[in-house]
């Protein structure tokens, strides 16, 4: 009985002690630690912040103190938080590595539990390239002029861009944005033109434009312009001579010097065949014989024909050229040369005439009424 009694007892004092036992003495959880890195992704430069956030630690205890350490490339802590250098960083991923110790100062970390770690991952990005777009001003030139070239280039980060420019005909040089285009020296038609734009991290973008250099205005050359064709053959008496029908053809001729100061005319006289013949036999005889006659009738259609425009129609003398052709036929042809045209370029086969030699026909009046009176008397 008694035994039993002493079994109760020291079972009821085991629960008590339970029951009873400080808290204190309990074992207090392990040390936990977690890390962010924000932004997660940054291009080099751009700032990255890494905050690490402790769990379990006794704050209660005043005797205690927490002790934060950091590892990684560019890495500087302090206390929970640690920022990051990035400019000197190459594209890639990154790890930044926290610690965490708890303990009595100077001996942090020593017990289990009392210690832990995390890491926090960042990405640094890699520069996007620079875009360019490149024109021109004007952008039709005459050949030697000039024009501006403007480039504008944009990086996406803001990083400082240098531009070059080249020119596949003439030349090009500026500096910055804008480049002076000179046509000097380049064929007419499209000049290509290259426009390039290049970041201090190596990344490059071209862009391209043209200008047009257009042919210089060339004044159509002028060229000499026939006119009317004047017959002869009608009087056998006077082969050499306008008749009224003719005249009234030169006589708009002298209205079309008259609207042209600046033209000439050049009248060519023409033979038939026959007429051509008897002229060379004639020089022919000539030559032995010193004062023998020749008659050119070519030659005196063309210088009667200019006679008359410059006695009957006031033309200066100066503007009319005689010259004899080639063709068989009783004409006289007469051709305009506006200024700077070329006769002798544009109708071929005429000779000039001498008109020291060959002299106009003299107009005798026609005979009067006394005149045949006084014939006839004599008859």
């Amino acid at each position: 009985m008694y035994s039993k009694m002493l079994k109760s007892v020291s079972l009821a004092l085991a629960v008590a002690a339970l029951v009873f036992l400080p808290t204190g003495c309990q074992k207090a959880p392990p040390v936990t630690l977690s890390a962010v890195a924000a932004p997660p992704a940054i291009f080099p430069g751009e700032p990255v912040t890494v905050t690490a956030t402790p769990g379990s630690l006794d704050t209660n205890n005043k005797k205690l103190s927490v002790l934060y350490t950091w590892s990684g490339t560019g890495v500087t802590g302090n206390g929970q938080t640690a920022t990051v250098a990035t400019s000197a960083l190459a594209p890639g991923s990154y790890t930044v590595k926290a610690e965490v110790k708890e303990g009595k100062a100077g001996k942090e970390g020593l017990k289990p539990g009392q210690s832990a770690d995390a890491s926090a991952s960042f990405t640094v990005k890699e520069f996007e390239p620079p875009t360019i777009s490149c024109s021109a001003s004007p952008s039709n030139l005459k050949p030697g002029d000039g024009s501006t070239v403007t480039a504008v280039g944009v990086s996406p980060q803001n990083r400082p861009l240098t531009y070059t420019f080249a020119a596949s005909a003439g030349s090009i040089s500026g500096s910055g944005a804008t480049a002076a285009f000179s046509s000097a020296g380049a064929p007419t038609g499209d000049v290509g033109i290259t426009c390039n734009v290049a970041d201090d991290k190596g990344h490059t973008a071209t862009a391209s434009t043209s200008v047009t250099i257009t042919k210089p205005y060339v004044a159509p050359v002028p060229h000499t312009q026939a006119l009317a064709t004047i017959s002869y053959g009608k009087d056998a008496k006077r082969p050499s001579r306008a008749d009224n029908e003719a005249k009234a053809v030169l006589d708009e001729i002298a209205l079309d010097l008259q609207k042209q100061p600046d033209a000439k005319l050049v009248v060519v006289g023409e033979a038939n065949a026959k007429e051509q013949a008897k002229t060379a036999k004639e020089k022919a005889f000539a030559l032995k014989h010193k004062h023998a006659k020749v008659v050119d009738l070519a030659a005196e259609r063309a210088v009667n024909v200019k006679d008359y425009l410059v006695t009957e129609k006031g033309i200066d003398a100066s503007r009319i050229s005689v010259a004899t052709g080639t063709a068989d036929a009783q004409q006289v042809e007469n051709y305009l040369v506006p200024a700077g045209a070329n006769f002798a370029a544009d109708v071929a086969g005429t000779t000039p005439v001498d008109e020291t030699v060959v002299k106009p026909e003299v107009r005798k009046p026609l005979p009067t009424k006394a005149a045949h009176k006084k014939a006839a008397m004599k008859m």
